[in-house]
């Protein structure tokens, strides 16, 4: 079944509406420094964001977030509210090459600091973490940290609208799936069952992974389970006589632990021939 689509919250409306309006050039970008030559022609600020550090491990997964807002000439504009974000980004499953968002959001508000006297807010000690309690299947391993501030709090007037955004790289730990297949030739309405354990890196839990097994290309996946305390699994499916792709993933509940992808080596004898 397809990746059911997040709801739209406010802050998810947010996050969409800033990335489309970035693209469309309605929100200014952030700029390299605070300079009266960073500000384009109209616009009355220079909104920058940052992270420290720029990346994050398993083991640290802090950073603290700053940035400034200045005014077109360069001196430092004081306060000034800026909304920020964490915003988890997923990989959208399109088989088909529609033309729609490759990637899908999941924003989280951090706040609303307003700059001080040099025109510099921080956030410090921000968790970059998936903190929802959706699957993780398709997660990405960069973590975007968004910045906006709306002159007049509207976002339908997002001509004096300003946009930074920064991203954070979560390097994630590698994981593996092993698995047993009851038979390595099927046919329509045959039953295949697969087994198998997941392995995680040491000392992560794998109790709660998300084991997905896909039969057919149009179905991002057909049946799901959830591997146990020491990360065995069971899944078991009819088979059509269209399926054609078998395929196990896994999704970890910690976004620090990668997913795993194995090709079954599982044949339909009832696809047509040639």
């Amino acid at each position: 079944m397809p990746s059911p689509t997040p709801r739209k919250s406010l802050s998810a409306r947010l996050a969409a509406t800033a990335a489309l309006l970035l693209a469309a050039g309605a929100l200014s970008a952030p700029a390299a420094s605070a300079t009266p030559s960073d500000a384009s022609p109209g616009d009355a600020y220079v909104l920058k964001v940052t992270t420290n550090p720029a990346a994050t491990t398993y083991g640290n997964r802090r950073v603290d977030v700053t940035g400034t807002v200045t005014k077109a000439d360069g001196t430092p504009a004081p306060n000034i509210p800026v909304t920020v974000q964490e915003v988890v980004k997923f990989t959208t499953w399109n088989p088909w090459g529609d033309p729609i968002d490759p990637t899908y959001y999941e924003p989280r508000d951090l706040g609303t600091p307003v700059t001080d006297a040099k025109g510099k807010f921080t956030i410090p000690g921000v968790d970059i973490d998936h903190t929802g309690g959706s699957s993780l299947l398709n997660v990405q391993q960069g973590v975007d940290i968004t910045a906006l501030y709306d002159v007049d709090g509207n976002l339908n007037t997002p001509q004096d609208g300003y946009y930074a955004d920064t991203t954070v790289n979560a390097n994630a730990l590698a994981s593996s799936v092993s698995y047993r297949v009851s038979k390595k030739k099927v046919k329509s309405g045959d039953i295949l069952t697969v087994s198998g354990r997941v392995t995680l890196p040491k000392g992560v839990q794998p109790a709660g992974t998300e084991v997905f097994l896909q039969t057919y290309w149009e179905q991002e996946y057909d049946v799901k389970t959830i591997a146990t305390y020491n990360g065995s699994f069971v899944l078991s499916v009819r088979v059509t006589g269209y399926d054609d792709t078998f395929t196990l993933r896994t999704a970890p509940r910690d976004m620090y632990v990668a997913g795993a992808t194995q090709q079954l080596p599982v044949t339909n004898t009832s696809l047509p021939r040639g």
